[in-house]
């Protein structure tokens, strides 16, 4: 009793150092320390935030918000986000980019259309999400499809809602289809309009 005690303890104690220093996937080389000359300074650029907030959607293990330290890359948002899913268009984003405070980074799976309005893959803003919201009463399958969090048959499950009740009226609407919960609605809240 006394051993298992003891392992809780230590298990509790190395939690919240885990969060503090998210795991850097294989894939995704750590940008404070590559592209660097030997010796050089790791300490944030002058003016940086001390504490960053971002949120990443899309093709990552744990979507959501993620505290970053001033300085930080997409690729640092990638890891406090759990890393990419197999499925990620890492094109889709600039991995070296510096990120900025309350913005949106959206990680696109492969095989999907790109989301609408979003600019070419390597331009200056190719991870800052849509710049032209999707319309819910005109997308089609494969342009929802191709929104974080839903699939083919989410895609179909809107269309089958949209042609039994009208139009949608509101984004929230979107909470009445079945599959689609707080978390998917709060991701896609920025990316549709009605």
């Amino acid at each position: 009793m006394v051993a298992v005690l003891v392992a809780l303890v230590v298990v509790w104690q190395a939690q919240p150092a885990a969060q503090a220093a998210p795991r850097v996937r294989r894939e995704l080389p750590s940008p404070t320390t590559s592209g660097r000359p030997a010796g050089g300074s790791t300490s944030p650029p002058p003016g940086a935030a001390a504490e960053l907030v971002v949120h990443v959607v899309g093709a990552v293990h744990r979507p959501g918000l993620v505290r970053l330290p001033g300085g930080a890359r997409v690729a640092d948002a990638l890891a406090a986000a759990g890393g990419a899913t197999a499925a990620a268009r890492l094109a889709s984003v600039n991995l070296a980019r510096p990120v900025v405070d309350g913005e949106q980074v959206v990680v696109q799976r492969r095989g999907r259309p790109a989301l609408l309005g979003a600019p070419p893959a390597g331009g200056p803003a190719a991870d800052a999400g849509p710049t032209a919201p999707v319309d819910l009463n005109t997308a089609t399958l494969d342009l929802l499809d191709g929104l974080p969090g839903i699939g083919p048959v989410l895609a179909q499950r809107i269309l089958d809602w949209r042609t039994a009740h009208g139009r949608f009226s509101s984004v929230d609407e979107l909470g009445e289809v079945s599959g689609i919960g707080e978390a998917i609605l709060s991701d896609l809240a920025p990316l549709v309009v009605v």
